[in-house]
């Protein structure tokens, strides 16, 4: 997700705590792992880690070096996502990702074990892009990196590089900008066979490289090295679709594979919609393709926002028969209950939908969008309904949606598709003048009621979403010909048509 839609939200003394716990147990981890790998190097009879370990001026200055890593990569979200930093399993998850890399680099990419091309370096950068954003997989791959050469550094031995400089910047290099590579080539692919095809432009750095030091070995080394490089590519992919489910499960993240699983009809809620709430489920593929573009057209991520415009209105089915689009002809089981009982019925499939998406592990930001995405506007046909039932003055803020208000730009898109696509149905003249009067309408009045004073959502943007929600409309509610009576019974189809 490449462009955040929530305002800074305050930090407790508790996010501050665990922020610094984690940062300060993470650089932990990270000297710990280094004696690790000196250790199996050890045992495997290829490096002596009393060498390094039995130093403490070595150790001290290699941890030291970890501390100011970590403390860059603090500082960098600090500033660009803070966020994204107040919560701390966010930055243990970025930790994570890193350690796991430094383990199957090393794992990998031993020459003693297999070639030292074949180091998964991409593996970082991919799973921080499909788990976070671009920029900050950018960021931390290269941090990466160069937590890498520290590594190489201080323990050459033990990840099977000479003392040469020059290999050891070889190598740095390498790992960056396969790393970068990886991020541009696989943005927005949501296939995991596209995944593995595009791995193969990521194993280029590595190939490269393993050519240039190609006239070092025999043959028989160049060729393993030359193999090693090309694999290194798909190796990452593979870890990184393997290693997936486990940190979307443990971070709660969702990634772009895991809204396609929600997007699938035989999902288990929009199953339940398709059989009990046919008429919201149709409802909610307009709307999607309508959300879709409109996030599309302000830089959102138009795959979450097709995502919650799915599950929206999910709520409904508590009571699908209350609302109008599930209601067979001449059947209005509100004819029979008072204009607040109604308005309590239609208000709570916000919270009803929010409360069954939590139930069912959906995403958080999934079933916020939920929850806001009529924000605090009045349900004004059954306010008008009690106005005419009394001579005394009617609360409206009785008749009104509980909110919030939405938080985001994706929750403003779902609001305004929302309202819009419900308000064209009902147009007779669904001539383009008409959708758009409507879509105006619909926006400005929203904006009157204060309705995206919450969320970060400019005026450039909305009309925008305005633009867009008319095109697609217009698309959808397109005039039709009107075809001619024609008698077939007079036609012999012996003959052929």
């Amino acid at each position: 997700m490449e462009k955040t839609s929530q305002k800074l939200e305050k930090w407790s003394t508790k996010n501050v705590v665990l922020n610094v716990l984690t940062y300060v147990l993470n650089a932990g981890i990270l000297v710990l792992l280094f004696a690790g790998c000196l250790y199996v190097n050890q045992l495997a009879g290829v490096a002596d880690a009393g060498d390094v370990l039995g130093k403490p001026a070595k150790v001290i200055e290699f941890s030291s070096l970890v501390i100011v890593l970590s403390v860059i990569l603090f500082l960098y979200l600090f500033f660009e996502d803070r966020d994204f930093l107040r919560r701390a399993t966010n930055s243990e998850m970025l930790f994570m990702i890193m350690e796991l890399g430094v383990v199957f680099c090393f794992s990998f990419g031993a020459g003693e074990r297999f070639s030292i091309f074949l180091k998964p370096f991409s593996f970082v950068a991919i799973s921080v892009m499909f788990l976070s954003n671009r920029k900050t997989a950018i960021f931390v791959h290269m941090l990466f990196c160069v937590l890498l050469s520290v590594f190489d550094v201080f323990a050459a031995s033990s990840f099977s590089i000479t003392e040469n400089a020059d290999m050891l910047i070889a190598f740095l290099i390498m790992g960056i900008t396969s790393g970068i590579i990886a991020t541009f080539v696989m943005f927005n692919v949501y296939s995991r066979i596209k995944l593995f095809l595009m791995s193969v432009i990521v194993s280029v750095p590595n190939v490269i490289f393993s050519l240039v030091f190609i006239a070092e070995g025999d043959l028989i080394s160049n060729i393993q090295n030359l193999s090693a490089g090309f694999l290194s590519g798909p190796l990452s992919v593979a870890i990184f679709i393997i290693t997936l489910p486990f940190f979307e499960s443990i971070f709660k993240r969702v990634s772009c594979f895991k809204f396609s699983e929600l997007n699938d009809h035989k999902s288990k809620l929009i199953k339940r919609l398709i059989t009990e709430a046919p008429g919201t489920f149709n409802h909610s593929i307009i709307l999607s393709n309508i959300a879709e573009a409109c996030a599309t057209a302000i830089g959102e991520d138009a795959l979450l926002a097709k995502t919650c415009a799915y599950y929206h209105d999910v709520g409904k089915l508590r009571h699908p028969e209350f609302f109008k689009e599930n209601q067979a002809e001449g059947t209005n089981p509100h004819d029979d209950l008072t204009p607040e009982l109604s308005t309590n019925i239609i208000k709570s499939h916000t919270k009803d939908g929010y409360n069954l998406l939590i139930r069912n592990g959906i995403p958080k930001e999934i079933a916020d969008v939920c929850l806001q995405h009529h924000g605090t506007m009045p349900i004004l046909y059954f306010y008008d309904k009690a106005k005419k039932f009394t001579d005394s003055e009617v609360d409206i803020k009785k008749f009104c949606y509980d909110g919030p208000k939405p938080q985001t730009r994706i929750a403003a898109i779902i609001m305004i598709a929302d309202g819009c696509e419900a308000a064209v149905r009902t147009l007779k003249d669904r001539s383009r003048e008409n959708v758009k009067a409507m879509v105006h309408k619909i926006v400005n009045d929203r904006m009157q009621l204060g309705q995206f004073s919450e969320c970060e959502i400019t005026l450039k943007e909305l009309d925008i979403i305005i633009q867009t929600a008319i095109n697609n409309l217009t698309g959808v509610y397109h005039s039709r010909i009107e075809y001619p009576k024609i008698n077939l019974e007079n036609i012999d189809a012996s003959e052929g048509l």
